[in-house]
This record gives structure tokens, sequence and C-alpha cells, in this order.
């Protein structure tokens, strides 16, 4: 089966490591939804940044809550491909069909710090993405957007950033029936 000599699902989580079998790996594990989450969920930690951020993607579509902290922790991984797939992971509603996204009591914090300090600039876009869903809410939020907006380094994390800050063309997408 997919030319694998283990098919266990601890087995293909190592394989998100290895170029030549991660796509049929990462497939296959998706297939199997909530029966590989103990596998993906041990896949967080790792030592290979491949397969770590193999299984935040994954968990983009297999999240459920008791995934959600973990999830939350690899925003503050040493490699940043993790951290963007993490903080994707976390803002994405699109791909989690049923599942609840987090609240801002779970995720603002460490957004807000990479959005501002964060040296990759794809890590601060994605951050200003996950930031972006509490400006409606959180004045944290606009006040970080605005700065990010005005004076980070990267005219990308301006861009996103603006889009999300009050008065940007998602803010103003978003925002509750109310307030249009």
């Amino acid at each position: 089966m997919l030319g694998f000599v283990r098919t266990d699902n601890e087995a293909l989580v190592s394989c998100l490591g290895d170029p030549q079998r991660a796509v049929a790996a990462y497939h296959e594990l998706l297939r199997r939804g909530s029966a590989a989450l103990d596998a993906v969920r041990a896949g967080l930690r790792d030592e290979n940044p491949a397969v770590r951020e193999g299984c935040c993607r994954l968990l983009d579509h297999l999240v459920d809550t008791e995934s959600m902290d973990a999830l939350t922790a690899m925003a503050d991984d040493p490699d940043a491909r993790v951290r963007i797939a993490a903080f994707h992971a976390l803002a994405c509603d699109r791909c989690k069909g049923d599942a609840c996204a987090p609240g801002a009591e779970q995720v603002l914090e460490p957004a807000l710090r990479h959005l501002t300090d964060d040296p990759d600039p794809q890590v601060r876009m994605r951050a200003a993405e996950l930031v972006g869903k509490f400006a409606h809410t959180d004045e944290r939020a606009v006040m970080a957007l605005e700065a990010s907006r005005a004076g980070d380094p990267s005219p990308a994390v301006r861009k996103k950033a603006a889009w999300y800050a009050p008065g940007g063309t998602i803010h103003r997408r978003t925002a509750p029936r109310a307030y249009r």
C-alpha cells in the first residue's frame, strides 16, 4: 500500500519528513481522519521540522478541541515553516468544516507577539491573519494591525495588516451586520 514498508499512523507521520514519501503519507493520514489524530499530535514533537510542519498542516483539516493547545504551542516553534503552518491552521476556518475556531483567550497573545516580533515576514503575515479575526472584538488586535500597517519593515506584511485593520477590505467584509 502506497509503497511504504509500514503503514501504521506513526510510520506515516515519520514519512512526512521524507521528501519522496511526504505527499502520499500526508494524503493517507488525511484520509484516515480522526483515527490518525494521536499520531499526528505526537508528530508535533518530532525532531524533524518537516514532520512538525506536515502535522500542523494536517491539523488544519483534522483539528479537534483536544489538538488546539498543541497546535497553538507550535506558533513558538524554532522553525519558521512550522510557525507559518501553525498560524495558518489556527486562522483558517475554511479547512475545518464544523470544528470550532479557537478563541482570543487561546490564540491572540501568541499571534500579537509574532505579528510584532517574529523575524520572518511570512510568519508575521500569517499572524496578521489570525490577529485580524479579532479586529472587531479586541482593541489589542486593532492596535497591533494598525502598527504593522504603518511600520512593519515588509511591504507584504504592511499590506496584509491593512486588509485586516479597520477600513481594510477584509475588515469591512467580516464586520458584524450591525456595523456594515
